[in-house]
């Protein structure tokens, strides 16, 4: 199943501000989980505190595991709101990958309290339904600190979920590759079907469930 045709957010290239130094709410939005075989996707919504900075935030994809699992707990005691979202496989699989990281961004910035006047979303495409304006950002995760915090959060959250479906499901290595399409990960699904938390949408999953290898 491929995303419905959506045009790209324009660019918005005016300068990054997040602090709320002036009192506005300004949510980072980031998902964690587009491209995975398996599991859900992850999205997060902070709103940081300028009072309670948080240092060394950075696009989690730059940082290590260690240092993720430390910011996450300084981001939840720290920020003034934040909202995680766990999008299941199945609803991927209804309604596609794109709508459903649409969908969770708006169901996490709607989570806030207290509520967001603004939320700058990373990457090129903006939810139809969000709750409040918003500004896609590409490559916000590196750019923009509340971004930063968001995509940690998300990550974090999905990468713990991985590991507990590792044990759920064994043999298919989900603690390593958290459900990405890793040679090792491909030669499981070939070697035992896929499990009940594969994406059916994915083209890998689709073609063994086609030629009737069903879990």
């Amino acid at each position: 199943m491929k995303p419905t045709a959506t045009a790209r957010t324009p660019v918005d290239r005016r300068p990054f501000d997040d602090t709320n130094a002036k009192g506005i709410l300004i949510a980072g939005v980031d998902e964690a989980g587009r491209g995975p075989l398996a599991g859900p996707v992850v999205v997060a919504a902070v709103v940081l505190n300028p009072q309670q900075p948080v240092d060394g935030l950075d696009d989690s994809k730059k940082l290590s595991e260690a240092r993720r699992e430390k910011l996450f707990p300084l981001i939840i005691e720290r920020a003034l709101a934040y909202c995680v979202v766990v999008v299941e496989r199945d609803e991927i699989d209804r309604i596609n990958i794109f709508q459903a990281t649409m969908t969770g961004m708006s169901r996490a910035v709607a989570g806030l309290t207290p509520a967001a006047v603004e939320a700058w979303v990373d990457g090129n495409h903006l939810p139809k339904d969000l709750p409040c304006p918003g500004r896609a950002i590409i490559g916000g995760d590196a750019l923009v600190p509340a971004i930063s915090a968001a995509s940690i959060l998300a990550k974090v959250t999905r990468d713990r979920l991985m590991m507990a479906m590792d044990t759920e499901h064994p043999g298919y290595g989900f603690a390593a590759h958290k459900g990405y399409s890793t040679p090792e990960h491909l030669a499981a699904l070939k070697r035992l079907g896929p499990c009940p938390q594969h994406r059916h949408s994915f083209a890998p999953v689709r073609l063994l469930l086609d030629q009737g290898e069903l879990f």
